[in-house]
């Protein structure tokens, strides 16, 4: 791998098995993401991308396959190291928020710092950095009862971001939005894309939620059908 290459993925399979019957959720999927892409992966349902994104994520393992990700296969590491991995070099962002509705918006994002051992200057700044950049820097102490669909949202890409992750992974983040509040999102994760350098691989099922990112990768019934640079 180069310098500029942060994943490479190789003839990656993803078989589930139901009674006699073997599911072939990936098929042999090959490709690489370089450092800086924002990268959306679209297909119709069961096409594999919630999936792809689950594996990449180290959520879940492939059947066979490489997956290297800056000269380390994941793929081999015993799963306390997995999950070391996931939860300090990774970003996840789902689709329901998942916040701690008790806590603050800089609460709910400190917290998995403390709970790693930080000490509590240090996590509430790295949640107030990331509140700053996402424009909530104003809305730190509220709780989520008192933020809108989008600011929830926008607290839950903090609460990835915080800790300064290699890649951000966005499992479908404008789902459950309005399509003017989705548009934020999308220009809150450009942003963080094309100002701080963020590498972000997001699966969205909108196709005109592309005009926010660099490339697409399209995948049908297991395999990738389509792999372009949309511009950068």
């Amino acid at each position: 791998m180069d310098e500029k290459t942060l994943i490479k993925i190789k003839n990656l399979e993803r078989y589930y098995k139901t009674d006699s019957i073997i599911v072939k959720a990936l098929n042999g999927v090959s490709f690489e993401i370089q450092k800086g892409e924002f990268i959306a992966i679209m297909g119709a349902s069961g096409s594999g991308k919630t999936t792809m994104l689950r594996i990449l994520g180290l959520i879940d393992k492939p059947t066979k396959g490489e997956y290297i990700i800056n000269n380390l296969n994941v793929v081999d590491l015993p799963e306390e190291e997995r999950t070391y991995y996931r939860l300090t070099q990774l970003g996840y962002v789902f689709q329901d928020y998942a916040l701690i509705k008790e806590m603050s918006a800089v609460e709910n994002i400190s917290i998995l710092s403390l709970m790693e051992g930080k000490n509590k200057k240090e996590s509430i700044g790295e949640a107030h950095e990331a509140l700053t950049k996402v424009g909530l820097g104003d809305k730190d102490k509220r709780v989520p009862d008192e933020l809108s669909g989008g600011e929830k949202q926008r607290v839950a890409v903090a609460r990835a971001i915080a800790k300064k992750p290699k890649i951000l992974f966005a499992d479908e983040p404008c789902a459950n939005l309005d399509t003017h509040t989705s548009e934020q999102i999308l220009e809150v994760l450009k942003e963080l894309n094309q100002k701080y350098g963020q590498t972000i691989v997001m699966v969205t099922h909108e196709p005109w939620h592309t005009r926010y990112v660099s490339r697409l990768i399209q995948l049908k019934d297991g395999l990738i059908v389509s792999d372009k640079k949309l511009r950068g």
